[in-house]
């Protein structure tokens, strides 16, 4: 199915697998606005795209619901209406472990990741149920469905909300012709490699995924005609085990 003319409104969209996705759209015909929370990186991805499209943006912490509201309220005016949402706004932290988690960590990680992802679907999800057609596409993360000591506790916990949040909205809206796909990346080549307890080296960096392989994927997805539709979707490095 044909993108070209299609809308898309995508979280994190100033670095990473957002940019990534917000380039892939835009390449494939579709109309993008991107949100995130610092306004110069996705300034740096709008500037970027050459393409006959312009990308929008607009500044947005996926954590604070007013925010969120008037994300969606400008991008439904400036775009027409949100046919995809493509939500990839998420962070961790460096002190991981249960025995130095801060307390105050663990609240920002749900905020941002399970309450911003609960934020944006509660927003857009009116629309689509009145058009009875919609996608959203939820980029979580493989610590989403095996928890994981490298991703740790409270990221872990954050991204099994995710999960949870994507299929049962998937279960209750399919009769109104909305399609929920959550995506599970394993080690990707983005910003939030920074925040790792240990360095990443430049080697396992270029041996991992990077954010234009999410993107080719999301994309295939969203090409998918609307009787189509893939619940859940691992993508992961050929080196990286998954058991």
């Amino acid at each position: 199915m044909s993108l070209s003319g299609k809308t898309v409104l995508i979280t994190g969209g100033g670095t990473g697998i957002g940019a990534g996705c917000a380039t892939a759209f835009a390449e494939a015909g579709a109309k993008v606005a991107i949100s995130g929370r610092r306004e110069e990186k996705l300034k740096e991805v709008a500037d970027s795209f050459s393409g006959d499209n312009s990308i929008l943006l607009h500044a947005c912490d996926v954590a604070n619901r007013d925010d969120v509201n008037q994300l969606v309220d400008w991008a439904t005016q400036e775009l027409g209406q949100i046919d995809i949402l493509v939500h990839c706004a998420g962070i961790n932290i460096a002190k991981r472990q249960m025995n130095v988690l801060d307390p105050a960590d663990w609240d920002k990680l749900m905020q941002v990741n399970a309450t911003g992802a609960y934020n944006m679907m509660y927003s857009v999800l009116p629309q689509m149920r009145e058009r009875k057609d919609g996608l959203i596409i939820s980029v979580s993360s493989i610590a989403g469905l095996r928890a994981s000591l490298l991703g740790g506790v409270a990221y872990s916990a954050s991204k099994f909300a995710m999960t949870v949040l994507g299929t049962c909205v998937g279960l209750e809206e399919r009769e109104n012709g909305i399609r929920v796909t959550n995506v599970y990346p394993g080690e990707v080549e983005t910003p939030i490699l920074d925040a790792r307890p240990n360095p990443v080296s430049a080697e396992h960096r270029a041996k991992i995924l990077q954010p234009s392989d999410i993107a080719a994927m999301v994309v295939a997805v969203a090409q998918l005609p609307p009787r189509a539709h893939v619940p859940d979707l691992v993508i992961k490095p050929t080196t990286q085990e998954f058991f």
